[in-house]
């Protein structure tokens, strides 16, 4: 007897609820896992923290690349799934698998050689570059197993199972509580290793969740580990997901460069503006977490729908995702108007780090129905295996418009750095108009053309 796919049957409202908290929290966790390096490291000094905020605009330039590969592995899967092939769904995943481990290691050696340029290029200098290399040179140790256990969690994604990870998150921040005071000051026989041990922590973590994930896989029956080294790669099925994988990930790379044009422009206001900045960062990706949760759920309950071309279903989901994410962005102003100052003395109580760190947010707080437009668009596109206009939306906002906003604010007209927020308001939400716009058009056309082929 063939297992009912829920995704396909059951209510909409439900499913994304489902699917989007455990999501969610998974995401809180990883955000607050965050939080806690970043408030060890402004113990240090704000030096620390400007060096954080440069390691992480390269850690998202590396995610970007499992950000497009993750995407096409649930979108295929989610889709052969749809169709009832599980064999296929198998095939997609154990490939997609094998791409991340290639990928990973070539970023890692890459990374390893390059990490100081791009940090001088970026404008690090004297003892935030040294911080910096520091933290980050240890990090990259981990990108091998992170970005296999994401590959894991886009097959979990593409079963409608969000909790697993979850789950894994909650288990890696609790450690990280733990280990990072251990490793920054050190205990008995374990030495204190500053902003080193930081990174060290995260590393640990990383390996011990790459191995829950690959046993929370195998349990799928999707995933055989030793039929996986036996057999030889699906040369179709690869093709397929680079396809898929790349326009996202190009756009997940924009975005990622897009960060460090941002940080060199920020850079010019001086090191504390860099950490009021990364501090800001921190904060708006708190108030984000629970619209995050939507893009999981609408992936995942689209890109099996699509295979079983349900469209009046996909619909629905798109309403709905767009609705409670608009209602969220509401509460999120507010949360960050009444507390945003708050949050941010909790990293630091420079008064100059405060009071920029809180003009950011309040600007970003109301861009934030425009990402929700955003992720959702972005996610549907994905779903339905059309993400191929989703790297020129994202050139235009993060690279081609902020290079010519950033340089007339910082360059031509010498004003403050408040313009820079202003700028991104007026970027984004444009670009979220259009994709919008787009992605329903993408829609008709699917729709009209599986009308015409059951017509004909």
């Amino acid at each position: 007897m063939k297992k009912t796919n829920e995704l396909l049957t059951k209510d909409i409202k439900k499913l994304i609820f489902d699917i989007a908290i455990p999501s969610s929290m998974g995401m809180f966790f990883n955000t607050m896992y965050n939080v806690v390096d970043t408030f060890y490291i402004g113990q240090i000094s704000t030096e620390a923290i400007s060096a954080l905020t440069y390691s992480f605009m390269i850690f998202f330039m590396l995610l970007s690349v499992s950000f497009g590969l993750s995407s096409a592995i649930t979108a295929y899967v989610g889709g052969a799934l749809g169709k009832h092939k599980r064999t296929m769904a198998g095939i997609y995943a154990s490939n997609g698998i094998s791409l991340f481990i290639i990928i990973s290691f070539v970023l890692s050696v890459i990374s390893f050689l390059l990490l100081e340029y791009i940090f001088v290029t970026m404008g690090a200098s004297g003892k935030v570059l040294e911080y910096a290399l520091e933290y980050t040179y240890i990090i990259l140790l981990g990108i091998i197993p992170m970005l296999i256990g994401l590959g894991a969690n886009a097959v979990l994604i593409a079963l409608g199972d969000t909790k697993s990870y979850r789950n894994i998150l909650i288990i890696g921040f609790l450690l990280n509580i733990i280990l990072d005071p251990l490793f920054i000051y050190g205990f008995y026989f374990i030495p204190a290793l500053g902003i080193s041990g930081v990174a060290l922590a995260t590393v640990l973590i990383q390996y011990i969740t790459l191995m829950y994930m690959l046993y929370k896989l195998y349990k799928t029956n999707l995933f055989d580990i030793s039929l996986f080294f036996k057999s030889l790669p699906n040369i179709k099925a690869f093709k397929q997901l680079v396809k898929q994988a790349i326009p996202t990930s190009i756009n997940m790379f924009l975005g990622s460069l897009g960060s460090m044009i941002t940080m060199y422009f920020v850079s010019t206001y001086g090191f504390k503006a860099v950490a009021a900045f990364g501090i800001g960062y921190r904060v708006e990706q708190i108030i984000l977490l629970p619209m995050l949760g939507l893009n999981t759920a609408v992936i995942s309950i689209v890109s099996n729908n699509f295979g079983a071309k349900n469209f009046d279903r996909i619909d629905e989901v798109i309403d709905k995702a767009l609705k409670y994410g608009y209602i969220m962005s509401a509460v999120g102003v507010v949360l960050i108007a009444l507390f945003g100052k708050y949050m941010i003395m909790v990293f630091d109580t420079d008064t100059q780090v405060v009071d920029t760190a809180y003009i950011y947010i309040i600007f970003e707080s109301f861009i934030f129905f425009s990402f929700i437009t955003l992720f959702i668009s972005t996610s549907t596109l994905q779903g339905i295996k059309n993400p191929f206009m989703i790297p020129y939306v994202s050139f235009y906002r993060q690279i081609f418009m902020p290079l010519i906003f950033f340089f007339l604010v910082v360059y031509v007209f010498e004003l403050s750095i408040i313009y820079l927020w202003i700028s991104m308001l007026i970027i984004i939400t444009s670009a979220a108009i259009f994709i919008k716009i787009y992605t329903k058009k993408q829609l008709e056309i699917a729709r009209t053309k599986t009308y015409i082929k059951k017509q004909g």
